[in-house]
């Protein structure tokens, strides 16, 4: 005899079917409201039970749970109850880890970007190192903000490659000035676009202390990485001048107006003058 599915299986499968190009083109709001209210009464069990019906892709039909989950997180965030938010997303972060698909941690990673806040963080940054989880832990980092620059900077040590360049990334999102040492060390390190993401980093927080080094790495000769670290300059004379620095910002674009003299550099002369306009403004 097959086996009867659950309740909570029949309350999942009650919301819309997906149309012919696997969309959910139509949706009775109501209707999708009244189960989502139903889930989110369950509490964790029924939480628990939706992720458990996640798959990896290939392995089965999930997109009615994937729905529900992400109803679900949107849900939490419109209760305007910071509890009810906080117990959904540790009960969710709960589930990363162990031997769940990692096509399925992405999704929950990326529902916890949704409603996850500062509780969230440390579960977050334990994703880091993994390279198929390192850019969505990161992102939703970056989304969340507070308890980000922590985890991010903390994993920084301890990365390499495809992950180091995407926290070094995030770094210089969230403009975290505690991170500026390392990576000031990271300007020298043998991998190109390490360099560049350091550069644009520090550039984004606006360190004052980055000006000599980023002047020095736009010296490259190399086309790509000295167009890419030129624009870094250029960025960080703008965050300085933006912040009251005016002298540094105008030295910034003075060396980059007096060393770029080739017909193909013209475009960076234009940059440096304008900018030296504004802060002459200011």
């Amino acid at each position: 005899m097959a086996k009867q599915p659950s309740a909570f299986a029949k309350l999942i499968d009650s919301l819309p079917d997906p149309d012919e190009r696997g969309l959910l083109s139509s949706i009775d709001k109501q209707a999708v409201d009244n189960v989502t209210v139903q889930i989110h009464e369950g509490g964790r069990r029924s939480l628990v039970a939706l992720v458990n019906m996640l798959v990896e892709p290939g392995a089965g039909d999930d997109v009615k749970a994937r729905y529900a989950l992400h109803c679900l997180a949107v849900h939490v965030c419109k209760l305007e109850s910071e509890r009810t938010r906080r117990a959904f997303s540790a009960t969710l972060a709960s589930q990363l880890g162990g031997d769940r698909p990692k096509a399925v941690q992405k999704y929950i990673i990326e529902q916890l970007q949704v409603a996850g806040g500062k509780e969230v963080a440390p579960s977050l940054g334990k994703m880091l190192l993994d390279e198929e989880l390192c850019e969505p832990a990161a992102q939703a980092l970056a989304a969340i903000g507070d308890g980000a620059a922590e985890q991010l900077r903390n994993a920084l040590a301890r990365s390499g490659g495809k992950t180091r360049l995407t926290i070094i990334q995030n770094l210089g999102v969230l403009g975290d000035a505690g991170s500026a040492g390392r990576l000031k060390m990271a300007l020298g390190d043998e991998d190109r676009e390490i360099r560049l993401a350091a550069g644009w980093a520090l550039a984004n927080m606006g360190d004052l202390g980055s000006v000599d080094l980023l002047l020095r790495a736009a010296q490259a000769e190399e086309t790509y990485e000295r167009v890419k670290a030129t624009k870094a300059c250029l960025l960080l004379a703008e965050r300085l001048a933006a912040a009251g620095r005016k002298e540094p910002a105008a030295r910034i674009y003075e060396h980059l107006r007096d060393t770029r003299n080739g017909s193909g550099e013209a475009y960076v002369r234009d940059a440096a003058n304008e900018g030296l306009a504004r802060v002459a403004k200011r």
